[in-house]
């Protein structure tokens, strides 16, 4: 019955899905400007009151002195480091060998700006204070993934964080926070978003991951910073000339789902366990610190594939869209929870679990 269907044919054919926020689909849009006054004006190459309106809510919500709109993380982060490189005279970052700018840009740093890049710490670990400490030359800046996304959505504690900063700026070292997932740590921190940028120098959010706005970020820093940024967004071919559709998106879904990050974090943590009481799966890490987390399976992708689309049928619950193939006898997968894990029922959730369980054994 479910052999002729691909596993994301079958994720896409069940009634709930445990991680995310919902369909990626135009509804999304909709649903943004429902309340919209059709007659408001648009901004208009990086001005106009929508826009400036939303950079400075977002600035005053990360406690800096300015922020701008930026069509992509990508640019945002590209552009941050250029502008810290071109301060100090020094074309060298530092960063974490799993970064996104290592892994996931084509090399965008190195290519059109010609940035050399030091990967600081173990592939499978968090950069600490003593990488930075021990590096043998001289750098322009610091960018620390918070929470690291690769190695399962890990964090250094606090007080590494504030040592780290301290260490920075003694030794002249700009740090900047790829914070693409920032709303989602801040309740494993207890801490506010303010409290947390206070220690970087230049702080990138998104607005379409644990928001789910449709795209988007803002870099925020200070007025010399921002002023910098706008140039460099320009010259990146970042000034659309209309950008409203991101940004009403972006201030809808921040507004909607802001305040349900705590909900998301213990979901998370309540879903993990679900996975870990399975034989030969474990979680990483084993509680989560964020909304996310990755999920390991010591079984082979092609058995594994065939008992998932099974449970999905039966269940019409669907666990992931993907298996990713670790090893011919192993596979993992993310888990980032939004709105839709609160949607299933418990006893649904259980059984499903239970069901995964018996299969494993």
């Amino acid at each position: 019955m479910t052999e002729s269907i691909s596993l994301v044919e079958a994720f896409q054919q069940t009634k709930y899905q445990i991680a995310g926020n919902g369909k990626r689909n135009i509804q999304n849009l909709k649903e943004a400007f429902e309340q919209i006054d059709g007659q408001r004006e648009s901004d208009m190459y990086g001005n106009g009151k929508i826009i400036e309106t939303f950079q400075e809510k977002m600035a005053a919500y990360l406690g800096k002195e300015s922020a701008v709109f930026i069509p992509s993380g990508t640019m945002a982060q590209q552009i941050a480091l250029r502008i810290w490189c071109d301060e100090k005279g020094i074309k060298k970052v530092a960063y974490h060998p799993l970064s996104h700018l290592e892994i996931h840009e084509e090399s965008g740093l190195k290519e059109l700006h010609h940035i050399e890049t030091v990967l600081l710490g173990e592939v499978a670990g968090l950069i600490g204070l003593e990488d930075i400490r021990n590096l043998d030359q001289e750098i322009a800046c610091l960018l620390l993934e918070l929470p690291q996304r690769e190695i399962g959505g890990q964090l250094p504690d606090y007080k590494t964080i504030e040592e780290i900063s301290e260490y920075c700026k003694t030794n002249g070292i700009r740090l900047h926070l790829d914070g693409a997932r920032l709303f989602e740590i801040l309740p494993y921190y207890q801490k506010s978003a303010e409290e947390v940028c206070s220690l970087f120098d230049s702080v990138y959010i998104s607005f379409y991951k644990g928001i789910g706005g449709i795209a988007g970020a803002i870099l925020a820093g200070d007025n010399d910073f921002t002023i910098q940024s706008k140039v460099w967004k320009r010259r990146h071919g970042g000034d659309l000339i209309s950008l409203y559709p991101y940004i009403i998106s972006a201030n809808y879904y921040f507004d909607k789902r802001i305040s349900k990050m705590e909900q998301y974090y213990e979901n998370a943590i309540e879903l993990a366990a679900f996975f870990n009481s399975c034989p030969f799966i474990e979680t990483k890490p084993a509680v989560p610190v964020s909304n996310m987390f990755h999920v390991h399976i010591s079984q082979s992708k092609a058995k594994l594939e065939v008992l998932f689309k099974e449970i999905y049928y039966n269940t019409g619950i669907g666990l992931t869209s993907y298996l990713k193939e670790t090893s011919q006898s192993s596979v993992s997968f993310e888990v980032s929870v939004g709105d839709q894990y609160h949607s299933i029922p418990k006893d649904k959730l259980q059984s499903v679990f239970q069901l995964l369980q018996d299969k494993l054994k």
